[in-house]
């Protein structure tokens, strides 16, 4: 947690907070570690962006998902057009 959070430029508190938004939901290592994957900081990194820009984390981690799930159904509808 520590190399990600300063990888980020975050404290680890501020990820405990993503987790608990549910935002993040990092795997353990057999130590107990927490890891993360690329996609799990690339959220984590959006969500420090909109913070800084002062949306409350709670709201940010909102805004992350349903800008996922937009992107999501996006690619959907365009595989659906596209015949793939």
């Amino acid at each position: 947690m520590g190399t990600a959070a300063e990888m980020l430029g975050v404290s680890p508190s501020f990820l405990r907070a993503l987790g608990a938004a549910k935002l993040i939901e990092p795997k353990r290592s057999s130590g107990g570690h927490r890891r993360y994957s690329r996609y799990q900081l690339r959220l984590a990194a959006r969500a420090r962006e909109l913070v800084d820009q002062g949306t409350p984390v709670e709201a940010a981690c909102r805004i992350i998902i349903l800008e996922d799930q937009l992107a999501e159904a996006l690619r959907i509808n365009e595989a659906r057009t596209t015949g793939d």
